[in-house]
């Protein structure tokens, strides 16, 4: 029964931890691994325009989502305008008001974008919902007969030459954009001035085969742009997923630095009560901390999950307990070498405390430290007892001796030129004399075999604690995701109703394995 409550309680903290890290990880975006700086690229949207006389109201699509992009925050400088927002098909639309303005009005909206290849959940839900969204296929137009014609042989021409929307969609496009235009195409494009024209031409052609096609508008990404506009792509709906083609050359891919700010036919800016509108978008590139952004979207998100986190503390609290969260891992890597393996130490957490002093002395240096100190104080404690103090008196000259010894070491060290042996200082004091004792002891009760057997398994377990505790990659897992410590927490209680064989003891048995053989 007891088991099977142990079982129950350590299954219950690894799901707990489990779901609490995938939610920071997945949806705040803290980062799993230590990393650089992330790229974010803010953009300026500025609108100005003109008021007349009366309610003044502007509607701004806004992006929604953006695919291989997070928006890790935005910003609206609106003044004395009321501010509010909807979702109008797949667009998000800021809408502007005030009752009475006047002079020339500028709005300002700008948005951080950091490059996120694993996005949230939020965002994959928008998008997802987006591509789940009903689909229906266009009426074909009502061409004139000239028209009708020159659209019928070109999409014959299209369809014997593809396999797909999306190739039929690259076939046609590379008809319009070809250095020698066919006559059929030259009398379709003679009227059309701008890209757009020529995007919502293609969608009428398009509308010809009963293809769904939207027009996109594209914002390419470019440090240093003062005074950018949106570029008009082409998508078609394959019955899966719309697909972008840039209609310059006919590319069916969106490249690593567009955001898509608005699809459809929803007009980007429509202001009611004023005149001569216009937009433009400043651009510039830098760079921030991961843990920045996952507390920028914390907020966005209305969760308290970083206002909780260690990161909240202060600065010198906080390297305080990048070396204490290190200290359960430590204490499970205990659990697992003597219970599961076998291998004999000085008391249970002395091991742990020397591998944090070898942290500041370096794992070569430290081992040559402790065990000159620990042999001197040896020598040292076998006279103590020949002098027959009591316990307390013989544990305190320990400690005294323990201290002389590591002030003299910093001396002599110091005067040679060797800078390690000043770090001797950070050994923890008490449990050096500790160890002193405890080996005398074994020493003399089971021999010195058994002493050294311990004391090295002691500095062999401390070292394997020091690699482990100064890996950079635990480090930055355990202080940015603490939860972590309830799944060491459930392996240890795991193992601690584990009453099977060491690993020792099958290498002390081996002459009864080699028989049963």
């Amino acid at each position: 029964m007891k088991d099977l409550h142990v079982k129950l309680l350590a299954l219950a903290l690894l799901l707990f931890a489990s779901g609490l890290m995938f939610y920071k990880a997945n949806t705040l975006g803290l980062p799993l691994f230590p990393s650089e700086e992330l790229e974010v690229w803010s953009v300026e949207a500025r609108v100005a325009f003109r008021p007349k006389e009366g309610p003044v109201k502007v509607r701004f699509a806004l992006p929604n989502s953006p695919e291989g992009f997070v928006i890790a925050d935005e910003n609206y400088v609106s003044g004395k305008y009321g501010l509010a927002f909807e979702n109008v098909d797949d667009n998000r639309i800021a809408e502007w008001a005030v009752r009475r303005a006047s002079g020339e009005q500028v709005l300002y909206y700008q948005l951080h974008l950091a490059r996120d290849d694993n996005q949230s959940a939020e965002a994959k839900l928008n998008m997802a919902h987006q591509q789940n969204q009903a689909v229906y296929f266009p009426k074909v137009p009502g061409y004139s007969e000239a028209t009708a014609t020159i659209v019928e042989a070109l999409l014959d021409e299209v369809r014997q030459k593809s396999a797909d929307i999306k190739t039929f969609t690259r076939e046609l496009l590379l008809r319009f954009i070809a250095e020698d235009l066919d006559e059929n195409v030259q009398v379709l494009l003679s009227n059309i001035k701008t890209e757009k024209a020529r995007v919502e031409l293609l969608r009428v052609v398009l509308a010809g085969a009963r293809i769904p096609s939207r027009t996109a508008d594209i914002l390419l990404l470019h440090d240093g742009v003062r005074h950018g506009k949106l570029e008009p792509w082409l998508q078609v709906h394959d019955g899966n997923q719309w697909l972008s083609f840039n209609p310059s050359n006919g590319v069916a891919k969106l490249p690593e630095n567009a955001v898509v700010w608005k699809v459809g036919d929803q007009a980007l800016l429509e202001v009611s009560g004023g005149r001569q509108a216009d937009i433009d978008f400043s651009i510039s590139r830098h760079t921030q901390e991961p843990i920045s952004l996952a507390e920028q979207r914390a907020r966005k998100l209305n969760s308290h999950a970083m206002e909780f986190s260690l990161y909240s503390l202060p600065i010198q609290t906080q390297n305080v307990y990048r070396i204490l969260l290190m200290v359960p891992l430590g204490a499970f890597l205990i659990v697992l070498l003597r219970n599961v393996i076998g291998i004999k130490t000085f008391g249970t957490f002395m091991p742990i405390l020397i591998a944090l002093a070898f942290r500041e002395t370096e794992l070569i240096w430290g081992i040559v430290l402790f065990s000159v100190i620990v042999a001197l104080g040896l020598a040292i404690r076998f006279y103590l007892e020949y002098l027959q103090l009591l316990l307390v008196p013989r544990l305190a000259a320990v400690l005294i001796i323990v201290i002389i010894l590591m002030t003299m070491m910093t001396i002599f060290s110091h005067k040679l030129g060797f800078s390690h042996g000043l770090s001797v200082a950070l050994f923890p004091m008490v449990i050096l004399a500790m160890t002193i004792e405890r080996m005398s002891l074994i020493w003399e009760e089971k021999g010195p075999s058994e002493a050294l057997t311990q004391g090295v398994g002691s500095l062999f377990v401390a070292s394997i604690g020091f690699l482990v505790m100064s890996n950079d990659l635990l480090d930055h897992m355990i202080f940015v995701f603490p939860e972590l410590l309830l799944i060491i927490l459930a392996l240890t209680l795991l193992l601690g109703r584990y009453t099977g064989y060491r690993l020792t003891e099958l290498w002390r048995f081996r002459a009864i394995w080699r028989k049963q053989s």
